[in-house]
């Protein structure tokens, strides 16, 4: 299994910011990290339409609540506010999921 590291750049911390400018190369720096993370996540929807032989099985009501329950959980532990979390990863399932469909069409369709 190949282990993948995404830089974050360099970036003092929130409390270590003495002006905006640190502040807005902190949020820069954590963007890009995000893009490449979320690139990553849009070739793993690829790899569900390889995978998946019945169109029909791209949309999954039970495992959409399931990320969404673990999404929670974890932003629990790691102080994020569910009230962005939630929001946020409903709407980025619902874009991967339309993705995976175009996906799916492209490569069986």
């Amino acid at each position: 299994m190949v282990k993948t590291v995404i830089e974050v750049g360099e970036r003092r911390t929130p409390a270590e910011c003495e002006s905006m400018a640190d502040v807005r190369q902190g949020v820069d720096a954590l963007d890009r990290a995000l893009v490449a993370l979320l690139t990553e996540r849009q070739g793993y929807m690829d790899a569900a339409a390889r995978i998946k032989a019945d169109r029909s099985k791209v949309f999954d009501r039970a495992r959409i609540e399931d990320v969404v329950e673990k999404v929670k959980a974890a932003a629990r532990e790691s102080g994020l506010s569910e009230a962005i979390a939630e929001p946020v990863w409903r709407l980025l399932i619902d874009r991967c999921i339309a993705y995976e469909y175009e996906s799916w069409d492209r490569t069986k369709g």
